[in-house]
C-alpha cells in the first residue's frame, strides 16, 4: 500500500489512483468547538423542501432548549441565511470564522454570507465546493452545539459524497414528496447512505397534500403518496407527512422560519431528542 500525504489529498476518491485502505476522510472539529450530534437532511433531488425541513427542525430543537446550529452544505444553492433573516457577512478572529446567529440564537453558516450580494452566482468546481464544506465544519467556531443540522446538497454526486465522507454524521433524515418519480430518486439517496454506512433515522414526506380549510379533507394534489412503500422497503420509519399549509412559504421568504409551527416536525424533534 502506498503512503499518501493527507495534505495533498483532494478527497475525491472516485478520481484517485492511490490505495488508502479504508480511506477514512472524516475530519475533526477545531479544539475550540464542540458539537454533540450531527444530523444530515438529504434528498435525492431538489425542490422537495429539504431546506424547509432543515430550518424548521433546527428551530424546533432550539425551542426545546437545545443549543442548535445549521451548516448549509448546499453550497451552490444556499438558502439558510435568508430563511433565518440573516444579512450580515462572515467575520473571524484570524484563526476561526464565526457563524451568524438567528433571532433565537441558532448558529448559522451559509455561502451567501461570503458573497457580495445574495444574487451573485456560486460558480465553483467540485474540489472548491468540497473544500468549503470542510472549512464550514472545521474552521468555524461552533459554540457548544447540542444539535447541528446539515442542509445537504441534493443528489448523489461528488458534493454530497464529500459530506458523507468528511463530516461525522450521526444519521440522516431523507426528505421526499408524494410523486412516484421523486420516491424513486429518494431510494438512491437511501442506498447511498447505506453504502456509506451512515444510519438513516427516517423518512419525511413534505408537501403531503393540502388540508381543505372548509371540510378538513386532505386533497392529494401531487398524487398518491408512496412514502410508506419506500419506508417499508428499506426498513426505515416514516417519521412525518407534512401537508402544505398557508403561511409556510411567506414566513420563510421573510426570514422568519423560526416562527413557523409545524406539528409534524415537532414530533420529529422529539424522536431525535430521545434517540
Amino acid at each position: 500500500m502506498s503512503e499518501v500525504n493527507s495534505s495533498n489529498c483532494s478527497h475525491d476518491c472516485g478520481n484517485c489512483s492511490q490505495e488508502c485502505g479504508d480511506r477514512d476522510l472524516r475530519i475533526a472539529l477545531n479544539p475550540r468547538s464542540k458539537v454533540s450530534h450531527v444530523i444530515g437532511v438529504v434528498s435525492g433531488k431538489g425542490g422537495v423542501g429539504k431546506s424547509f425541513v432543515t430550518a424548521t427542525l433546527a428551530s424546533a430543537l432550539a425551542k426545546r432548549n437545545h443549543s442548535t446550529a445549521v451548516l448549509d452544505a448546499d453550497i451552490t444553492g444556499p438558502s439558510m441565511a435568508r430563511a433565518f433573516g440573516i444579512g450580515e457577512k462572515l467575520m473571524g478572529d484570524g484563526e476561526l470564522i464565526y457563524p451568524a446567529k438567528s433571532a433565537s440564537g441558532i448558529q448559522v453558516i451559509s455561502t451567501n454570507m461570503m458573497l457580495e450580494s445574495d444574487d451573485q452566482p456560486v460558480i465553483w468546481r467540485g474540489p472548491i465546493v468540497a473544500g468549503i464544506i470542510r472549512q464550514f465544519y472545521q474552521e468555524v467556531f461552533w459554540d457548544d452545539v447540542d444539535y447541528m443540522i446539515v442542509d445537504m446538497p441534493p443528489g448523489t454526486s461528488d458534493v454530497p459524497l464529500t459530506v458523507f465522507q468528511s463530516i461525522p454524521l450521526d444519521g440522516i433524515l431523507v426528505v421526499t414528496s408524494p410523486q412516484e418519480l421523486v420516491s424513486m430518486v429518494v431510494e438512491k439517496a437511501v442506498n447511498m447512505a447505506k453504502m456509506m454506512n451512515v444510519p438513516v433515522i427516517g423518512l419525511i414526506e413534505n408537501m403531503s397534500g393540502v388540508i381543505c380549510p372548509d371540510c378538513g379533507k386532505k386533497i392529494e394534489i401531487f398524487g398518491k403518496s408512496h412514502a410508506k412503500e419506500v419506508a417499508a422497503k428499506y426498513g426505515i420509519p416514516l417519521l412525518a407527512s407534512i401537508p402544505l399549509r398557508e403561511g409556510y412559504a411567506e414566513l420563510t421568504d421573510k426570514g422568519q422560519a423560526e416562527l413557523i409551527d409545524v406539528p409534524e416536525i415537532d414530533a420529529v424533534a422529539e424522536i431525535i431528542e430521545k434517540s
